[in-house]
């Protein structure tokens, strides 16, 4: 059994009831923050940059729009691992065929590859700005640094990692918020007010596009397992769907901050001086002469730790899945997950050395993506509105609708993105 599921030899479950407190509530927080991080990874900072330096403040709606649409969706995963007792990868091998389920799996696979690429990329660009460190040398090196990290740390160890590189990034952009004048009865404004711009739809679509992600619904439905308890005691399971709910809420709500920070930042300094950015490396360059050197030096920092934070959840996800094809949880001293982070993490650093120029790779891990995310929403929807996988867990008629609906929008929205890659 995996090292965190307290489901072990020795240990009755029947017998444990956790006492419900305000203590247990922050001791239940961590999960969706692995989960967040997957919300502010490089892939998002170019959106949202992009959104910002070319039209200001009026986009953050999007934010907000994005951010109720994770909360949906990741609460969903999360539901089926507590109600179960499975992640998703686990659930797919039990309750579908298997030429169906391997053949998803695989898909997901895939899309965790990609995801992985678009995060050693960013942390490799910030070695990049920091330290004129090669492009491929810096992928090997934030590569090597993740792979040690999943390896030689329990998960409660790299919760607390994850917790402490999310802090960092949100520190760097309130610090980075500081330096500038912000209109906040405009941001409150667009926080919540649809505006279209024009030329402004393609932006628009990149940022709801890369906020739901398939590696992090995998994930999710698994980590949230480290706060099981009794299976059978159906008080227990509700309070912790009522703690995961807090938990998830909470921690995108971190996310939507730290994305916002980001549009901000750009809307009052590229936007304000009529600077168009298009690439990471370049934000940090225009940010030098506008807001000091130190400025400059705090955005390549916490860009830096969100390509290794990202990374690190992106291989869990990997581990988790792959090991869900064999029927088994997450468990980093077992084969599969480990060979499971593995094949993410080299086959990522691999294609960055085969890639000349880091705009397209990042291209060709949002196409992957984009194809394969339909699927993962429709699996993931499909096992928790059924009563044989859920029981009296199962999502309700409303639930059902309001989730099938997301489905259909986002798998729209993914198709939209796509032919604009191409065309």
């Amino acid at each position: 059994m995996p090292w965190y599921r307290k489901i072990h030899e020795g240990f009755d479950k029947s017998k444990h009831r956790p006492h419900f407190s305000a203590l247990d509530m922050l001791k239940y927080i961590g999960p969706g923050l692995l989960v967040t991080m997957g919300f502010i990874d490089p892939g998002n900072w170019a959106s949202n940059l992009a959104a910002g330096a070319n039209f200001g403040l009026t986009l953050l709606w999007i934010v907000t729009l994005s951010t109720i649409m994770l909360i949906i969706l990741q609460h969903n995963a999360a539901h089926l691992g507590i109600a179960t007792g499975l992640c998703l990868s686990e659930a797919a091998t039990m309750y579908l065929k298997k030429k169906y389920s391997g053949t998803l799996l695989i898909t997901a696979m895939m899309a965790s590859v990609s995801t992985s690429l678009a995060e050693i990329l960013g942390g490799a660009i910030a070695l990049d700005m920091l330290f004129h460190i090669p492009l491929k040398a810096g992928a090997l090196m934030v590569t090597v640094f993740v792979m040690i990290m999943l390896y030689t740390n329990s998960y409660r160890a790299v919760e607390k990692w994850i917790i402490g590189f999310v802090s960092i990034i949100g520190l760097s952009f309130i610090y980075e918020l500081t330096l500038v004048d912000i209109h906040w009865g405009s941001a409150v404004t667009s926080w919540v007010k649809p505006s279209f711009p024009k030329g402004s739809m393609l932006i628009i679509l990149s940022v709801l596009g890369a906020v739901v992600m398939p590696h992090n619904l995998f994930l999710h439905s698994e980590i949230i397992q480290s706060r099981q308890w009794n299976l059978q005691d159906g008080k227990v399971i509700r309070r912790q769907l009522d703690f995961e709910f807090t938990d998830t809420l909470f921690s995108m709500i971190v996310g939507w901050a730290i994305n916002s920070a980001m549009i901000i930042l750009a809307a009052s300094t590229f936007f304000t001086d009529h600077l168009a950015v298009t690439e990471l490396t370049q934000a940090k360059e225009l940010l030098a002469p506008l807001l000091g050197n130190n400025a400059a030096i705090v955005f390549a920092i916490a860009l830096l730790f969100s390509g290794v934070a990202s990374a690190v959840t992106s291989g869990m996800a990997a581990g988790s899945i792959f090991a869900g094809i064999y029927g088994e949880p997450f468990d980093i001293h077992d084969n599969h997950s480990r060979l499971g982070i593995a094949v993410s993490l080299i086959l990522a650093m691999l294609i960055i050395f085969t890639i000349g120029d880091p705009f397209k790779g990042l291209i060709l891990s949002q196409a992957i993506l984009s194809l394969q995310l339909p699927f993962t929403i429709f699996l993931l929807v499909y096992l928790t509105s059924s009563a044989k996988v859920m029981g009296k867990y199962r999502n309700k008629t409303f639930m059902q609708v309001l989730l099938y609906t997301l489905a259909v929008g986002i798998t729209l929205l993914n198709i939209y993105l796509l032919v604009s890659m191409i065309v």
